[in-house]
């Protein structure tokens, strides 16, 4: 099973940028589609972007589409998603999931079958 760990989190002003990474260990996922969710406080945790194992198609939800970029390093095993604009309602805690089996793309948290532990963003007004 992959291990995901999240880096890059902080706390921002509106308008700042942020670069999210997600290392991937004990498995190559070079093969896989990966993805980014975030969970606010009293809400549940929404998908905000994937992409396939390729990286010919990448999926946004439509809060974050034209202001985050998801992008992947196979040499590396690592995910990244840059964030640029933000705004407060980008607070969150952001992870890092990687499919259940190897032909999903994880757009729901149903279709996750590995978490990482979580990285906080902070967007100030």
């Amino acid at each position: 099973q992959v291990q995901l760990l999240e880096s890059g989190g902080g706390l921002v002003q509106t308008g700042g940028s942020l670069r999210l990474s997600c290392a991937a260990s004990g498995r190559a996922i070079i093969t896989y589609a990966m993805g980014w969710f975030r969970q606010a406080p009293g809400k549940e945790r929404e998908f905000v972007a994937a992409i396939t194992w390729s990286g010919d198609y990448t999926y946004y939800t439509d809060s974050v589409k034209g202001r985050f970029t998801i992008s992947r390093d196979d040499a590396k095993n690592t995910v990244y998603l840059q964030m640029n604009s933000l705004k407060p309602e980008d607070t969150a805690v952001y992870y890092c999931a990687a499919p259940r089996g190897s032909l999903a793309v994880p757009r729901s948290p149903p279709t996750v079958g590995s978490w990482g532990q979580g990285t906080q963003v902070t967007v100030s007004s």
